[in-house]
């Protein structure tokens, strides 16, 4: 009887526990990119109010209290700032509106409360760009 040598390779890994491994990568690297960007606000002596809320509109990563102004902040990370931007969609930005409305809906003052919108890079080095009115609430 003759054996042939094994035939059988690895079978490559499913396309979802890929798509669930870039998952948890990006996950984790947003984790981290917030948490640069909170030591960066917090440095500034800004106020974070809170951070990964949820409201009717979705998540808005950070919320600075600046004052009397409520600045929501987007973050971005990838390798580089041009690349991080380029994240931010439209939908995205309306998305982050509406629940900045919800949220300031329960301030003291309510939609009077002045607020700003910022996008908050981060790079591959771990360097921050903000930009302070990235975009507008309307």
């Amino acid at each position: 009887m003759q054996v042939r040598p094994s035939t059988t390779c690895k079978t490559p890994p499913k396309a979802t526990s890929l798509r669930a491994e870039r998952g948890r990568r990006g996950y984790h690297t947003g984790l981290a990119a917030e948490d640069i960007v909170a030591r960066h606000y917090a440095q500034d002596g800004h106020v974070i109010e809170a951070r990964r809320w949820r409201g009717p509109g979705g998540e808005v990563d950070m919320i600075i209290r600046e004052g009397a102004r409520l600045v929501f902040v987007e973050v971005k990370a990838s390798r580089s700032f041009d690349a991080a931007i380029a994240h931010l969609t439209r939908r995205q930005m309306d998305r982050i509106c509406r629940s900045a409305e919800a949220y300031c809906g329960e301030a003291p003052d309510g939609l009077m409360t002045e607020m700003r919108f910022d996008l908050a890079l981060v790079d591959g080095r771990g360097a921050v760009r903000v930009i302070e009115n990235a975009f507008d609430g309307g």
